[in-house]
């Protein structure tokens, strides 16, 4: 069952964060763009939401099951299909890399999600994936909130080690890690490996 519903209700909301933020999106933004691909690489997002990580980084496809979410990031010019990450709507190797960010706390089943990345990926595509790592000091106060958060309520938090298992199984290999959100660091610091930042992004060829 896709979490969807504060998605729905709180989409404004959710593009609010953004902008109230901005130092924490920009180093987060910071480190994925340094796993992805060149510009002209054919990507796709998993939960595109709004596409506020899928426009400045040119992805124009984009999977989202929230109906609101969708409508917005259609407006920013991005195609979205309304499924979720463990049934995607494409054909085996179409694209060369598959962007997922924040969005397996919400999915049902990782391993399935990746899998289906899997699939969908050409020869030496790669999949990135940003997640808050749940052993961090962030990850550890929004799993103890997450009761009172309209986002976060659903959500399953994961370790960097448990996503990285989750990568092997599903196939992925020559792994490439990023962090940043990183305390006691300059904002915006992005490094390799993971284990101080709260926000950590890894990439993983097919």
């Amino acid at each position: 069952m896709p979490k969807t519903e504060p998605f729905e209700k709180y989409s404004n909301e959710y593009d609010e964060w953004f902008e109230k933020n901005r130092d924490l999106y920009d180093a987060e933004l910071e480190a994925i763009r340094q796993l992805v691909p060149p510009i002209a690489a054919r990507g796709m997002e998993v939960g595109v939401g709004t596409g506020k990580f899928a426009i400045p980084l040119g992805i124009k496809i984009g999977v989202d099951p929230s109906e609101k979410m969708a409508i917005k990031a259609r407006k920013q010019g991005i195609e979205v299909y309304q499924n979720v990450a463990e049934y995607l709507p494409f054909n085996d190797a179409r694209f060369e890399f598959v962007l997922m960010v924040t969005t397996i706390c919400f999915v049902d089943d990782v391993l399935r999600s990746f899998k289906e990345a899997f699939r969908v990926l050409k020869h030496d595509g790669c999949i990135i994936v940003g997640f808050v790592d749940k052993e961090s000091e962030l990850g550890r106060r929004y799993s103890a909130k997450r009761e009172n958060s309209k986002f976060y309520i659903e959500a399953t938090f994961f370790s960097t080690k448990e996503v990285l298992v989750y990568l092997e199984e599903a196939g992925f290999g020559k792994v490439r890690i990023k962090q940043t959100l990183i305390p006691e660091e300059p904002q915006g610091t992005v490094l390799e490996s993971f284990g101080k930042g709260a926000f950590v992004v890894i990439k993983g060829v097919k």
